[in-house]
């Protein structure tokens, strides 16, 4: 590891690492979790420092009140208690005012229980996302499906470091490794000369290693946190390469070139039999910035473009999800008119889905309806969901697809979706928050739900998918990319009652017998 990447120190495990290490030499230490922002703070909520004796890693601003936090944090570990602070606007510290106006309040949780410390780290470093809930009276856990509802003041994410893959050869792949190391990030570089190897391994870039032949590379070790990158050209390694890339997980998959090449590498893919959304994953021409052609440069737009996708931007929140809900089928086969809007117990049909969410402060929720259906979009304005327009549902459901993620595109802090219908009345609240349980696994990527050996939805798609979605065409729907991935996709069980839909008269009839006996 380089001197730079150990200076960083800003991400939770190396935060909790540095913490572990004081306690188990037998040192007193604290850390410290910003609960509150106000204006334009530097750290986002949940963000960690550690302090111990003489030494602290992380930080919580850009350098306003860190050296005062750390005194305060010493002086809780004497004392034993947790302490809330708030700096900036309101603060009873006039004489640390933040330059940006605005306000931080933070957490101070003094000598937190060792074995903790080990479980978080751990997880992080097996790159598995983390959830601490923090209590105000200092008490931390390491939140599971097995942690009581309402656990902790606080709920704070932390995820796995970006891990960058580089396949290549010269000064392009050396360039960007390097850059990625020193910024800190899980770097990973696979290079076809000898020379460049002993070049990198100077360079003291721990994790190369030589592509031999293209029939015997190593297992990808991508997880929905990797961003690969192929910088060269050479037609025998990029399609296999590329084809091991786009069978994972990982949330960036790009290769350098100019647009007529990557239009003759798309081709090749194709005769490689290679499908067209996995195809359309692959970014070319890579960079922010166009037609570099100095290595460093090249590097830096590059690592730009990744950052900007990068699924977890802000590495202490939880993902954010964005429901989608489906209401725009032409309801063909129920006799007594609208289905979606027919009477369920004294509310539509549409309005049990649609209320049947769990929502927070974070949740997005969009639903598509068909054009001249303006009953279906009363239903859902009543339950607080933003209503687009299909103009093209008639094609079918793929069309709704990519009509909602359309909607979605410019929210770049989404990281999942949740795929609903509004023909599907009792699925309860449960079985999303399983979804988003489930999804917090790394190496899961595409979840459905299973009834009785059956896939419907609901679904959860990771921001991975999201071209892939929008690219689906006719009546296919979110189900048919689910079983062209190879790896990455799970099911969560659904209870039988709660996975029926309503497509005629006698299917709204027994859900009103159920529902009354």
């Amino acid at each position: 590891m380089t001197t730079a990447t150990q200076l960083s120190g800003e991400h939770a495990q190396d935060v909790l690492g540095a913490l572990l290490s004081w306690k188990q030499a037998g040192n007193r230490g604290a850390l410290i979790f910003v609960t509150a922002t106000e204006g334009g703070a530097v750290r986002a909520r949940g963000a960690i420092m550690a302090v111990g004796p003489a030494d602290m890693v992380g930080y919580i601003s850009g350098g306003c009140i860190d050296a005062d936090v750390a005194l305060q944090a010493r002086a809780a570990c004497q004392d034993g208690q947790p302490c809330a602070l708030r700096y900036g606007a309101g603060s009873p510290f006039v004489d640390l005012p933040l330059p940006c106006g605005g306000a931080i309040e933070v957490l101070i949780v003094p000598d937190p229980p060792l074995a903790v410390l080990a479980e978080a780290h751990e997880a992080l470093s097996r790159r598995v996302q983390v959830d601490l809930a923090v209590s105000r009276t200092g008490e931390i856990v390491v939140r599971d499906l097995d942690t009581p509802p309402g656990t902790g003041d606080f709920v704070f994410t932390y995820t796995p470091k970006l891990r960058l893959r580089v396949a290549g050869r010269g000064a392009d792949a050396l360039a960007l490794a390097r850059i990625a190391d020193a910024a800190g990030y899980d770097t990973r570089l696979q290079l076809v000369d000898e020379e460049d190897v002993e070049a990198a391994r100077a360079a003291g870039l721990s994790r190369v290693e030589r592509l031999v032949t293209p029939g015997a590379m190593t297992d990808a070790d991508d997880d929905a946190w990797t961003a690969f990158v192929l910088l060269f050209h050479d037609r025998d390694w990029e399609i296999p390469l590329l084809q091991q890339a786009l069978a994972g997980p990982a949330f960036y998959v790009g290769a350098v070139g100019s647009q007529r090449t990557h239009a003759v590498r798309c081709e090749a893919l194709r005769d490689a039999g290679c499908c067209e959304p996995d195809i359309a994953r692959v970014h070319g021409p890579i960079g922010l910035v166009g037609s570099l052609r100095d290595a460093s440069m090249l590097a830096v737009s590059v690592l730009a473009e990744i950052v900007s996708e990068f699924p977890a931007k802000s590495v202490s929140r939880r993902p954010r999800t964005a429901y989608l809900l489906l209401a725009a089928g032409a309801s063909r086969r129920f006799e007594a008119g609208d289905k979606l809007i027919a009477d369920l117990n004294g509310r539509p049909v549409l309005g049990w889905a649609a209320n049947s969410v769990p929502i927070d402060e974070t949740t997005v929720q969009v639903a598509v309806v068909a054009p001249d259906t303006p009953a279906r979009a009363r239903a859902l304005v009543a339950e607080g969901w933003r209503v687009v327009e299909n103009e093209a549902a008639k094609s079918g459901q793929s069309s709704s697809l990519a009509c909602g993620l359309a909607e979605l595109r410019d929210d770049a802090g989404i990281d999942q979706i949740i795929i609903l219908l509004g023909d599907m009345p009792f699925v309860p609240a449960s079985h999303f928050e399983a979804l988003k349980d489930r999804a917090d696994a790394a190496s899961i990527t595409a979840i459905l739900s299973e009834s009785e050996g059956r896939l419907s939805p609901p679904a959860l798609f990771k921001r991975v998918h999201f071209d892939a979605l929008s690219q689906l065409t006719g009546d296919r729907g979110a189900k048919a990319l689910f079983k062209g991935l190879k790896r990455g996709r799970e099911t969560i069980a659904l209870d039988p009652a709660c996975a029926v839909d309503i497509d005629q008269v006698a299917d709204l009839t027994r859900l009103e017998e159920t529902a009354d006996a």
